[in-house]
């Protein structure tokens, strides 16, 4: 991590803009992040209003890079979310959840004692490349104007339409049936849950995202980001 100087926000700053690296908190949204940032900067400098914005969403249940924009700098926010994107995280077998992730609990159960390491390793190689994904009902994509899980939670039906993505890569770093442990590389728009449930049902299972890290994001990785607890008391109103 840089030293805490270099994560000290000036009001020249918030004039000519500047791009923060915040390692997201657990359980927080992005938006959750976004708005502590605002709220704390607004505060300190008495601003009424600033711009900021984030390059590309994290769940709730991910930690990791979030890069965010501040004042000018997020005219540069729609480019940073092009960006490719790198995660490590551990996807679990035998079951598959309404979210694809930890958020919803299990609903269907299948066996996984037939897959082996090769099976393992031969499946996540078939994803290198360019394929149709389809989002998690449980996701932020808007239909008719509010957000997919917002529809899934008034118990109506929705039908995600499938999007072509690229994994560059999706490895295996431990193989512990049934849980695995991987690194993947990935394009804009592709939802690692959905890679984990397509994971288990190419081998015959069903699969969700255990837990997920967010590692780099374009040129932003992990070592240039800074805790939220420590970017709020580096940047917060001294109180003697």
């Amino acid at each position: 991590m840089k030293n805490s100087i270099e994560h000290l926000i000036s009001e020249e700053d918030l004039d000519r803009g500047r791009i923060i690296v915040i390692d997201k908190p657990y359980e927080w949204t992005s938006f959750d992040v976004v708005n502590k940032v605002r709220s704390l900067l607004r505060r300190k400098f008495d601003r009424r209003k600033l711009k900021v914005g984030h390059a590309g969403t994290l769940d709730p249940l991910a930690t990791g890079v979030l890069v965010i924009g501040i004042g000018p700098a997020t005219k540069e926010l729609h480019r940073l979310q092009s960006d490719v994107k790198e995660y490590e995280g551990t996807i679990m077998l035998g079951a598959n959840t309404p979210s694809y992730d930890r958020e919803t609990e299990p609903d269907e159960f299948f066996s996984y004692a037939h897959i082996t390491e090769e099976d393992v390793k031969k499946a996540m190689k078939w994803f290198v490349g360019r394929y149709d994904q389809y989002p998690p009902a449980y996701s932020a994509i808007k239909r008719g104007g509010k957000k997919m899980y917002e529809l899934v939670r008034e118990d109506k039906k929705v039908k995600p339409e499938a999007r072509k993505v690229t994994i560059f890569r999706f490895d295996p770093l431990e193989i512990d049936i049934p849980m695995i442990k991987f690194f993947t590389r990935v394009s804009k728009g592709t939802y690692v849950r959905s890679l984990a449930y397509d994971l288990g049902k190419k081998l015959g299972t069903g699969g969700y995202l255990y837990d997920l890290r967010r590692t780099k994001s374009g040129k932003y990785s992990i070592e240039d980001a800074v805790k939220l607890d420590e970017w709020i008391r580096i940047n917060e109103i001294p109180t003697d």
